[in-house]
């Protein structure tokens, strides 16, 4: 058993940290409330996205990654722009192609609840490119207005009203 162990130390330190089965984003409104959470799990050729809102104004909203780890309020500026490694134009519907973390919408109810699922393709949660852990981190944000998905560069979405940072 100790050889086994001393055969595997050298080969978690060559490639470092096994990928999570799933991370969580708290997400905070900008008076630092939580008001939901996402939980990013990896899947082939990507990541799928679970949002859950347990308090926002009803309405549709957008849902983006984010480039940064840092959630810092009132604005959210601190998340950066979009997770944009392959350096496309934004949106699903742009015909020059979309940013990774192109989420799309959800419908926050009348009760201020939602239940809503994305899939990131190009993303993972391993090292390497496309990490959502890279240095600097990122981050989920949720936008107060509807992201028209070809409006280069954030689909006419309006100002971040949550934001929570993807941590390991």
């Amino acid at each position: 058993m100790k050889r086994l162990l001393l055969c595997l130390v050298p080969a978690v330190l060559a490639f470092g940290q096994a990928p999570p089965k799933k991370l969580v984003a708290e997400l905070k409104n900008a008076e630092g409330v939580r008001v939901g959470m996402a939980t990013l799990t990896p899947m082939n050729d990507g990541v799928r996205v679970d949002i859950e809102i347990l308090k926002l104004a009803p309405g549709m909203r957008a849902a983006h990654i984010h480039e940064t780890g840092k959630c810092e309020a009132p604005a959210f500026q601190s998340a950066g722009g979009h997770f944009n490694p392959d350096k496309h134009e934004h949106g699903q519907l742009n015909p020059k192609g979309a940013h990774v973390g192109d989420l799309g919408n959800l419908i926050v109810l009348p009760n201020g609840t939602a239940k809503y699922s994305a899939f990131a393709t190009g993303v993972k949660l391993g090292p390497g490119e496309g990490s959502l852990l890279k240095d600097g981190g990122t981050s989920i944000v949720i936008h107060e207005g509807i992201d028209d998905l070809k409006s280069d560069p954030a689909g006419n979405a309006g100002k971040r009203i949550a934001c929570g940072v993807v941590t390991r």
